[in-house]
C-alpha cells in the first residue's frame, strides 16, 4: 500500500540530494540551505607550536617534564579550521578564559 504524503510534507521544502551542490546561478538563492550549511559545524584549533620529536623521547615525558619548542613567545598562534590555517593571532586572558585576538588572515589560493 502506498504512503500517503501528510500536510507537512506537502508544505516542506525539499532538499537538495545528499552531496548536492545548487548551481551558482540558480536565479533564486535557496536562503534554508544556506542557512543549513552555514550551520555545519567545524573544528577549531589554536596552534602554539609543533614540531616533530622522536617517539622515544614521548615516552619519557612524566609530570613535571619539559618540553621545548623554537618558536618565539612572540609569534603569532595559528588558528586552524578543519585542519586549514586561516588566521593569526595573540593569546588573550577573557576573565579565566584563553582566547585569541585575531591580527591578520590566511587568504590561500584554493586548491587545484
Amino acid at each position: 500500500m502506498p504512503h500517503a504524503a501528510s500536510t507537512a510534507d506537502a508544505k516542506s521544502t525539499p532538499r537538495p540530494p545528499t552531496g548536492a551542490v545548487p548551481p551558482a546561478n540558480s536565479g533564486s538563492p535557496n536562503p534554508g540551505y544556506q542557512r543549513e550549511v552555514l550551520a555545519i559545524r567545524a573544528p577549531v584549533a589554536v596552534t602554539l607550536a609543533q614540531k616533530p620529536v622522536p617517539l622515544s623521547v614521548v615516552l619519557d615525558l612524566v609530570p613535571g617534564a619539559m618540553l621545548q619548542f623554537d618558536k618565539n613567545c612572540d609569534e603569532p598562534l595559528v588558528l586552524e579550521v578543519g585542519g586549514h590555517a586561516i588566521a593569526y593571532g595573540e593569546a588573550v586572558k577573557v576573565d579565566d578564559k584563553f582566547g585569541l585576538r585575531i591580527r591578520s588572515f590566511d587568504v590561500a589560493k584554493e586548491d587545484p
